[in-house]
Protein backbone atom coordinates (compact mmCIF):
# COMPACT_ATOMS: atom_id res chain seq x y z
CA UNK A 1 0.00 0.00 0.00
CA UNK A 2 1.15 3.26 -1.01
CA UNK A 3 -0.12 6.74 0.71
CA UNK A 4 1.37 10.27 -0.33
CA UNK A 5 0.47 13.03 2.18
CA UNK A 6 0.76 16.89 1.93
CA UNK A 7 -0.09 19.76 3.97
CA UNK A 8 0.35 23.70 3.41
CA UNK A 9 -0.79 23.78 0.06
CA UNK A 10 -1.86 27.51 0.08
CA UNK A 11 -3.27 27.34 -3.56
CA UNK A 12 -0.36 25.18 -5.18
CA UNK A 13 -3.37 23.42 -7.24
CA UNK A 14 -1.00 22.33 -10.37
CA UNK A 15 1.23 20.02 -7.81
CA UNK A 16 -1.98 19.10 -5.94
CA UNK A 17 -2.98 17.82 -9.57
CA UNK A 18 -0.04 15.60 -9.52
CA UNK A 19 0.33 14.46 -5.37
CA UNK A 20 -2.18 11.18 -6.41
CA UNK A 21 -0.09 10.23 -9.25
CA UNK A 22 1.16 6.47 -8.45
CA UNK A 23 -0.23 6.51 -4.91
CA UNK A 24 -3.62 4.21 -3.94
CA UNK A 25 -4.70 7.05 -1.89
CA UNK A 26 -3.57 10.83 -0.71
CA UNK A 27 -4.30 12.61 2.53
CA UNK A 28 -4.13 16.01 3.31
CA UNK A 29 -2.98 17.78 6.47
CA UNK A 30 -4.68 21.22 5.75
CA UNK A 31 -4.14 24.50 4.67
CA UNK A 32 -5.44 24.88 1.08
CA UNK A 33 -5.81 28.18 1.08
CA UNK A 34 -3.56 30.89 -0.23
CA UNK A 35 -4.22 33.74 2.36
CA UNK A 36 -0.68 35.90 2.44
CA UNK A 37 1.69 35.15 -0.38
CA UNK A 38 5.13 35.80 1.44
CA UNK A 39 7.46 35.49 -1.76
CA UNK A 40 4.54 36.78 -4.55
CA UNK A 41 3.06 39.63 -2.60
CA UNK A 42 0.03 40.22 -5.36
CA UNK A 43 -0.78 36.43 -4.94
CA UNK A 44 -3.11 35.15 -2.21
CA UNK A 45 -6.35 36.21 -1.40
CA UNK A 46 -4.79 39.47 0.48
CA UNK A 47 -2.59 40.21 -2.84
CA UNK A 48 -5.45 39.78 -5.13
CA UNK A 49 -7.79 42.15 -2.81
CA UNK A 50 -5.35 44.75 -1.62
CA UNK A 51 -2.77 44.81 -4.35
CA UNK A 52 1.08 43.18 -3.70
CA UNK A 53 2.49 46.95 -2.23
CA UNK A 54 0.07 46.69 0.70
CA UNK A 55 0.82 43.49 1.13
CA UNK A 56 4.43 43.47 1.25
CA UNK A 57 4.03 46.47 4.14
CA UNK A 58 1.63 43.67 5.92
CA UNK A 59 4.63 41.39 5.51
CA UNK A 60 7.02 43.58 7.05
CA UNK A 61 5.14 44.70 9.95
CA UNK A 62 4.69 41.39 10.74
CA UNK A 63 7.86 40.12 10.92
CA UNK A 64 8.30 42.72 13.46
CA UNK A 65 8.14 43.62 17.10
CA UNK A 66 5.30 46.65 16.64
CA UNK A 67 2.53 44.10 16.95
CA UNK A 68 0.53 47.62 18.13
CA UNK A 69 1.27 49.17 14.89
CA UNK A 70 -0.04 45.60 12.76
CA UNK A 71 -2.60 45.12 14.42
CA UNK A 72 -3.66 49.13 13.29
CA UNK A 73 -2.57 48.09 9.88
CA UNK A 74 -4.64 45.17 9.46
CA UNK A 75 -7.57 46.95 10.50
CA UNK A 76 -7.60 49.61 8.11
CA UNK A 77 -6.44 47.25 5.14
CA UNK A 78 -10.25 45.51 6.41
CA UNK A 79 -11.72 48.94 6.82
CA UNK A 80 -10.79 50.25 3.37
CA UNK A 81 -13.49 47.82 2.27
CA UNK A 82 -17.32 47.96 2.53
CA UNK A 83 -18.19 44.39 3.00
CA UNK A 84 -14.63 42.57 3.94
CA UNK A 85 -16.21 38.94 4.87
CA UNK A 86 -18.05 39.04 1.71
CA UNK A 87 -15.01 39.62 -0.19
CA UNK A 88 -13.26 37.06 1.12
CA UNK A 89 -15.93 33.90 1.55
CA UNK A 90 -15.66 35.04 -2.13
CA UNK A 91 -12.30 34.56 -3.04
CA UNK A 92 -12.05 31.61 -0.42
CA UNK A 93 -14.73 29.88 -2.43
CA UNK A 94 -13.75 30.21 -5.97
CA UNK A 95 -9.80 28.92 -4.53
CA UNK A 96 -12.00 26.06 -3.09
CA UNK A 97 -13.48 24.89 -6.50
CA UNK A 98 -9.99 24.77 -7.94
CA UNK A 99 -8.10 22.95 -5.05
CA UNK A 100 -10.67 20.30 -4.51
CA UNK A 101 -11.23 19.95 -8.14
CA UNK A 102 -7.78 18.98 -8.22
CA UNK A 103 -7.95 16.06 -5.55
CA UNK A 104 -8.17 12.39 -6.99
CA UNK A 105 -10.34 9.43 -5.41
CA UNK A 106 -9.59 8.86 -2.82
CA UNK A 107 -8.68 11.34 -0.88
CA UNK A 108 -8.53 11.60 3.19
CA UNK A 109 -8.68 15.31 4.58
CA UNK A 110 -8.62 17.50 7.71
CA UNK A 111 -8.34 21.32 7.68
CA UNK A 112 -5.22 23.24 8.45
CA UNK A 113 -5.72 26.77 10.56
CA UNK A 114 -5.78 28.73 6.96
CA UNK A 115 -8.85 26.80 6.43
CA UNK A 116 -12.24 27.57 6.37
CA UNK A 117 -14.29 23.95 7.47
CA UNK A 118 -17.50 25.02 7.10
CA UNK A 119 -17.58 25.07 3.71
CA UNK A 120 -15.60 21.83 3.05
CA UNK A 121 -18.56 19.69 2.88
CA UNK A 122 -19.69 22.01 -0.18
CA UNK A 123 -16.44 21.40 -2.53
CA UNK A 124 -15.63 17.78 -1.28
CA UNK A 125 -16.80 15.24 -4.07
CA UNK A 126 -17.59 11.64 -3.34
CA UNK A 127 -13.85 10.87 -3.54
CA UNK A 128 -13.09 13.15 -1.05
CA UNK A 129 -13.47 11.80 3.05
CA UNK A 130 -13.16 15.38 5.21
CA UNK A 131 -11.86 13.97 9.10
CA UNK A 132 -11.98 15.92 11.97
CA UNK A 133 -11.57 14.50 15.26
CA UNK A 134 -12.48 11.06 13.07
CA UNK A 135 -10.96 7.64 12.07
CA UNK A 136 -10.76 5.67 9.06
CA UNK A 137 -9.49 2.66 7.73
CA UNK A 138 -7.06 2.54 5.18
CA UNK A 139 -6.20 -1.31 3.93
CA UNK A 140 -5.76 -2.45 7.52
CA UNK A 141 -4.36 0.30 9.61
CA UNK A 142 -5.89 2.97 11.45
CA UNK A 143 -5.62 6.67 10.58
CA UNK A 144 -7.00 9.46 13.29
CA UNK A 145 -7.22 13.20 11.98
CA UNK A 146 -7.21 16.20 13.68
CA UNK A 147 -7.60 19.45 11.94
CA UNK A 148 -6.95 23.00 13.11
CA UNK A 149 -4.40 24.63 15.29
CA UNK A 150 -4.74 25.68 18.97
CA UNK A 151 -4.99 29.54 20.01
CA UNK A 152 -2.25 30.85 22.50
CA UNK A 153 -2.70 31.16 26.02
CA UNK A 154 -4.99 34.18 26.54
CA UNK A 155 -5.84 34.62 22.92
CA UNK A 156 -9.56 35.18 21.79
CA UNK A 157 -10.45 34.59 18.38
CA UNK A 158 -12.74 37.15 17.07
CA UNK A 159 -15.55 35.85 15.74
CA UNK A 160 -17.28 38.36 13.64
CA UNK A 161 -13.43 39.27 11.50
CA UNK A 162 -13.33 38.87 8.04
CA UNK A 163 -11.10 36.28 8.05
CA UNK A 164 -11.47 33.12 10.69
CA UNK A 165 -8.75 30.62 10.96
CA UNK A 166 -9.44 27.62 11.89
CA UNK A 167 -7.99 28.36 15.66
CA UNK A 168 -9.52 26.10 18.94
CA UNK A 169 -9.02 26.47 22.16
CA UNK A 170 -6.46 23.88 23.64
CA UNK A 171 -9.52 22.04 25.55
CA UNK A 172 -11.56 21.97 22.42
CA UNK A 173 -7.97 20.65 20.72
CA UNK A 174 -7.62 18.22 23.07
CA UNK A 175 -11.00 16.49 23.62
CA UNK A 176 -10.96 16.21 19.30
CA UNK A 177 -7.89 13.63 19.98
CA UNK A 178 -9.11 12.05 22.60
CA UNK A 179 -12.07 10.90 20.80
CA UNK A 180 -9.97 8.88 18.52
CA UNK A 181 -9.43 5.17 18.62
CA UNK A 182 -6.22 3.81 19.19
CA UNK A 183 -4.40 4.72 15.91
CA UNK A 184 -1.93 3.13 13.58
CA UNK A 185 -1.23 6.23 11.86
CA UNK A 186 -2.06 10.08 13.66
CA UNK A 187 -2.52 12.77 11.04
CA UNK A 188 -2.88 16.50 12.42
CA UNK A 189 -1.95 19.80 11.04
CA UNK A 190 -0.55 20.83 14.40
CA UNK A 191 3.03 19.72 15.34
CA UNK A 192 2.86 17.77 18.64
CA UNK A 193 4.93 20.01 21.17
CA UNK A 194 8.36 19.27 20.59
CA UNK A 195 11.40 22.04 20.06
CA UNK A 196 12.86 20.49 17.11
CA UNK A 197 9.24 20.29 15.23
CA UNK A 198 7.34 23.75 16.10
CA UNK A 199 10.71 26.14 16.10
CA UNK A 200 10.67 28.06 12.25
CA UNK A 201 13.96 28.58 11.12
CA UNK A 202 13.47 30.73 8.93
CA UNK A 203 10.67 32.71 11.06
CA UNK A 204 13.31 32.69 13.84
CA UNK A 205 10.69 31.94 16.33
CA UNK A 206 8.57 28.59 17.94
CA UNK A 207 5.38 28.06 16.28
CA UNK A 208 2.49 26.18 18.95
CA UNK A 209 2.52 22.55 18.94
CA UNK A 210 0.36 20.62 20.96
CA UNK A 211 1.39 19.15 24.50
CA UNK A 212 -1.87 16.77 24.28
CA UNK A 213 -0.62 15.28 20.86
CA UNK A 214 2.67 14.86 22.01
CA UNK A 215 1.59 12.58 25.34
CA UNK A 216 -0.94 10.63 23.22
CA UNK A 217 2.06 9.71 20.81
CA UNK A 218 4.08 9.05 23.85
CA UNK A 219 1.22 6.64 25.18
CA UNK A 220 0.27 5.12 21.85
CA UNK A 221 3.29 4.69 20.21
CA UNK A 222 1.40 4.70 16.50
CA UNK A 223 3.45 3.98 13.51
CA UNK A 224 3.71 7.48 12.66
CA UNK A 225 2.95 10.89 13.39
CA UNK A 226 2.39 12.83 10.11
CA UNK A 227 1.51 17.17 10.47
CA UNK A 228 2.60 20.40 9.17
CA UNK A 229 2.11 23.53 9.59
CA UNK A 230 5.66 24.67 10.81
CA UNK A 231 6.89 26.17 6.76
CA UNK A 232 10.42 25.65 7.72
CA UNK A 233 11.22 23.49 10.98
CA UNK A 234 14.59 22.84 12.50
CA UNK A 235 14.11 19.01 11.96
CA UNK A 236 11.51 17.60 9.43
CA UNK A 237 11.54 14.00 11.88
CA UNK A 238 11.84 13.35 15.20
CA UNK A 239 11.08 9.82 17.32
CA UNK A 240 8.96 9.49 20.22
CA UNK A 241 9.24 5.47 20.89
CA UNK A 242 8.38 3.42 18.16
CA UNK A 243 6.82 6.59 16.54
CA UNK A 244 8.05 7.99 13.76
CA UNK A 245 7.19 11.90 13.91
CA UNK A 246 7.12 13.60 10.61
CA UNK A 247 6.62 17.05 9.15
CA UNK A 248 5.62 16.44 5.43
CA UNK A 249 6.46 19.41 4.34
CA UNK A 250 5.50 22.54 2.88
CA UNK A 251 4.04 21.07 -0.26
CA UNK A 252 3.31 25.01 -1.98
CA UNK A 253 7.23 25.31 -2.44
CA UNK A 254 8.38 21.39 -2.97
CA UNK A 255 5.35 20.39 -5.16
CA UNK A 256 6.78 16.96 -3.30
CA UNK A 257 4.16 14.52 -1.46
CA UNK A 258 5.88 12.74 1.39
CA UNK A 259 5.22 8.57 1.03
CA UNK A 260 4.11 6.20 3.20
CA UNK A 261 4.24 2.21 2.57
CA UNK A 262 3.29 -0.95 4.20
Amino acid sequence: MRVHVVSDVHGNVEALKRAGDGADALVVLGDLIDFVDYHDHGRGILGRVFGAEKVARFAELRRGPQLAEFGAYVRSLWGSLDDPAKVVEEAVREQYAELFGALPAPTYATPGNVDAPHLWPEFAGAGVQVLDGDSVQIDGLTFGFVGGTVLPPGAVLRKNAAWTPYLRTAEDYDAALAKLPEVDVLCTHLPPAVPELTYDVMARRPELGSAALAERIATDQPRWSLFGHVHQPLAQRVRIGRTECVNVGHFKRTGRPYVIQW
